[in-house]
């Protein structure tokens, strides 16, 4: 994987127009990705997530308990109570078979997600983007109670809360994160500035290193941008993944996987957990592999489990971006309207 330019000279087919409702798809798609994967989210046992939520078709309500939760040892103290980012939820860590988002309804959207929508309305209403802004925001929503009502904060909200707590600039507070729940605001900027805007590679990279300093994630944010940019404005999705992915996967690895089932690809040849060196490419081949069925992509990628949530928006944003998404995704997604709209 090697670095490229921040512009967006990728060479997108000159012939086609800036679809800016095309990229909004992607960015739907994302959403709805995660939703579908919520219930089952971080289910490394699949018999007990086939016992538990059976074949997975559409948005489901979180159960109680979660077979492999480990909120019962995960911790974190907030340094003051300026800085608690738990707040009403601490209460649930450090207990055993606690759903991550067990206060959830069917249709809606996790953490990041929702932070990804805060981003879009952002962005869309400024015209621009200012990571000063972004911050201010981001923070206030993470310190107010009872905004999200998700159980479950990633480690790299944690740490930054950590290091705003001892004194950081926000702007200075992001760690070396490798996880793909980097990517989550990806399809949100390109939908909120469109495929087309002169910047956007760079302010994706700066965006995501606000909180994710890790390589092999800004590359992987790169990477989907660029794939974004390529199949919003009309490039077929699977030509796409394959020219623009700068090494994450190849035609040779789609061969050997494509012989066998998504559950054995994830779980066997990949990890369904959530660091970027195997999770990005599983995504990626569940978006080449379901290139064109938008339903029969995302509910995959939620049956085999892991960080389905956070690959999902890889997989949703590509298989979005290149294709109808089923009308009862959208009906019943919970932020649908907000991105819409």
């Amino acid at each position: 994987m090697t670095a490229e330019s921040d512009r967006n000279d990728t060479n997108p087919p000159a012939d086609i127009p800036d679809r800016i409702d095309t990229s909004r798809q992607a960015f739907l798609g994302s959403l709805i990705a995660d939703a579908v994967a919520m219930p089952v989210h971080w289910y490394y046992d699949r018999q007990a997530l086939a016992r538990d939520y059976g074949l997975i078709t559409d948005f489901l309500k979180p159960k109680n308990p979660h077979p492999d939760s480990i909120l019962w040892r995960s911790s974190y103290t907030a340094a003051s109570p300026k800085t608690d980012i738990l707040r009403e939820q601490a209460e649930y860590w450090g207990k055993r078979g606690i759903h991550y988002h067990q206060f959830l309804d069917a249709g809606e959207n996790t953490l990041n997600q929702q932070l990804a929508v805060e981003l879009y309305d952002m962005v869309r209403r400024d015209r621009d983007y200012d990571p000063e802004r972004w911050l201010d925001r981001y923070v206030a929503f993470m310190l107010a109670p009872g905004r999200h009502r998700d159980t479950y904060v990633e480690e790299y909200h944690r740490d930054f809360f950590t290091n705003l707590a001892a004194g950081r600039k926000p702007i200075n507070c992001g760690v070396r994160d490798v996880h793909i729940g980097g990517l989550v605001a990806v399809p949100a900027l390109v939908a909120a500035l469109g495929p087309r805007h002169p910047e956007l590679r760079r302010i994706v990279r700066l965006h995501v290193g606000l909180t994710h300093k890790d390589d092999e994630v800004l590359d992987a944010a790169d990477v989907l941008t660029r794939m974004l940019i390529h199949v919003c404005q009309g490039e077929d999705l699977r030509t796409a993944i394959l020219e623009q992915s700068n090494g994450w996967i190849s035609a040779a690895k789609i061969r050997d996987w494509d012989r066998h089932p998504d559950d054995v690809v994830v779980g066997r040849h990949l990890s369904p957990a959530c660091y970027i060196p195997d999770a990005f490419p599983a995504a990626l081949f569940l978006a080449w592999r379901h290139a064109g069925d938008f339903a029969a992509g995302v509910c995959a990628n939620a049956q085999v489990g892991g960080d389905n949530c956070h690959r999902g928006t890889v997989v949703g944003a590509l298989l979005g971006a290149g294709g109808p998404i089923p009308g009862r995704f959208l009906e019943g997604l919970r932020m649908g309207a907000r991105v819409s709209g």
